[in-house]
């Protein structure tokens, strides 16, 4: 038998985390691109063996890491370790806030998918489009509004660039002149505890450790890989729900915004505890949901998602046009705009979610219409009567 001594396996491949030494730069319209060729995008396949290629790429993610973090941060948002009062060498994860969140009046909470990093939608998006946009850089300009330029001010002395998203800020303040909402995004991704980089990171991360030689398998997971009451992604919302919304912020109406995973453990976590929040809950928007009508109890929950939720779907048809689904969901159905891959709801269809959130918020009354789709004549078809005021039919039907 043909055996390989330690000395001839294939080293482990180092691609350093810097965008000019891995060949590439961020253009003036915010694109990645390669400095040999200004015209070409991000290439994968460098190597027969999967492992350059993982490994190069996981380099790339960690530069783009870097820069939708400092740019966040720019915009006001700061870190808070979970469990809270972690010190930065213990197990914790990672989330961002706005500064004021704890007397915030209104927070809008993102849960995304336990697949992605922080601050991060899609890295597919920052690949093909721009960083702000397949980051969470261009979504928190257009949920923080004028806070941004405040945070800026207090930061430097004087206003800062607020050019990002500013056509969205525009339209926002000439429709709504209410104080702009606090925002965390939570990080149901991070959730495996690097011991020796004292960090929290992802398991795409984790597999692309080093090694002592490309052929090695990964690294086992044990106890101390994991982080206290933020053990699974479930936990991780349970976490935020109890310890941060209920602890830090106990004023606050909340707004929910939840992609996949992160949209089913909020529909668990509030089905369970609704008794509790039904006071502070507005509204939730939900991008790709998993739950199904099961899972909506009790009855007044139920009746909480079919008034005041919406779910946005992978569609090929238009953005906000009606699509089925009510009877698995229990909640109006709407196209996202994104026809393929879940990770690009958000960034597709965030403007979309923030207006309707806004306009719940404005009128705590307001009900849904029931729509349901015919799939024989493909058409939406009204169900019942609007509830409330006369006021909040003209209100939805203007938004549908």
């Amino acid at each position: 038998m043909f055996v390989f001594q330690k000395e001839a396996l294939p080293k482990d491949p180092v691609f350093p985390a810097n965008l000019k030494q891995l060949g590439y730069f961020v253009n003036d319209d915010d694109q990645i691109r390669m400095i040999s060729n200004p015209e070409e995008k991000f290439l994968y396949k460098i190597n027969a063996n999967e492992r350059y290629n993982e490994l190069q790429k996981e380099a790339m993610n960690t530069c783009i890491r870097n820069i939708v973090l400092s740019r966040l941060h720019d915009q006001g948002l700061e870190t808070l370790r979970l469990p809270v009062g972690a010190r930065p060498s213990q197990q914790h994860v990672p989330i961002l806030v706005s500064p004021s969140f704890k007397t915030d009046k209104r927070i809008i909470v993102v849960f995304g998918e336990p697949v992605q990093d922080l601050g991060i939608w899609a890295y597919r998006t920052i690949g093909s489009d721009t960083i702000n946009s397949g980051s969470a850089v261009d979504f928190t300009t257009a949920v923080l509004g004028g806070k941004k330029a405040s945070f800026t001010e207090t930061k430097s002395g004087s206003k800062g660039d607020t050019t990002v998203g500013s056509d969205v800020n525009k339209a926002h303040d000439e429709t709504d002149k209410t104080p702009a909402p606090g925002l965390i995004l939570t990080n149901p991704g991070q959730l495996v505890w690097h011991c020796a980089g004292e960090r929290a990171i992802s398991l795409p991360s984790w597999l692309a450790l080093p090694r002592k030689h490309a052929v090695e398998p990964p690294m086992k997971m044990t106890v101390r890989n994991k982080i206290p009451g933020n053990e699974t992604w479930q936990d991780h919302v349970t976490y935020v729900f109890d310890e941060v919304l209920d602890k830090l912020a106990p004023d606050a109406k909340i707004d929910v915004i939840g992609l996949a995973e992160g949209s089913l453990a909020a529909v668990r976590y509030l089905a369970e505890h609704w008794s509790t929040w039904k006071s502070r809950i507005s509204s939730m928007a939900l991008g790709n949901p998993l739950h199904d009508t099961n899972h909506l109890h009790p009855p007044e929950f139920a009746e909480f998602v079919s008034t005041r939720c919406r779910a946005y779907l992978i569609s090929d048809k238009e953005l906000d046009q009606p699509v089925a689904g009510r009877y698995e969901f229990g909640c109006n159905c709407y196209s996202s705009g994104e026809p393929k891959n879940v990770e690009c709801i958000i960034p597709q269809a965030y403007e979309s979610m923030l207006k309707w959130l806004d306009s719940m918020h404005g009128k705590p009354d307001m009900k849904e219409v029931e729509v349901f789709i015919s799939e024989e004549l493909g058409i939406p078809e009204p169900g019942d009567e609007m509830k409330g005021d006369v006021d909040s039919g003209a209100v939805v039907e203007e938004l549908n």
